[in-house]
């Protein structure tokens, strides 16, 4: 009975062990898709400004003008 009661306890420490690297892990990958949506955040809010720049300049350029070119 007392290598079964060793054998258990040493499962039992296997598995914390490895719960605890787990923990870890997920803690870390946590992290890193947070640090991911922020960049992801500022680039969408970048591309949004540029598209709206984008914009406004082509309303401004100046259009065609129906003059005839210079060689007529």
């Amino acid at each position: 009975m007392t290598n079964e009661i060793k054998a258990l306890s040493e499962r039992i420490d296997t598995l914390e062990t490895r719960l605890a690297y787990q923990d870890d892990t997920i803690e870390t990958l946590n992290q890193t898709i947070t640090a991911q949506w922020k960049q992801i955040d500022t680039l969408t809010r970048q591309i949004a400004q540029l598209s709206e720049r984008l914009q406004d300049a082509e309303a401004n350029a100046p259009g065609p003008t129906n003059e005839a070119p210079p060689h007529y």
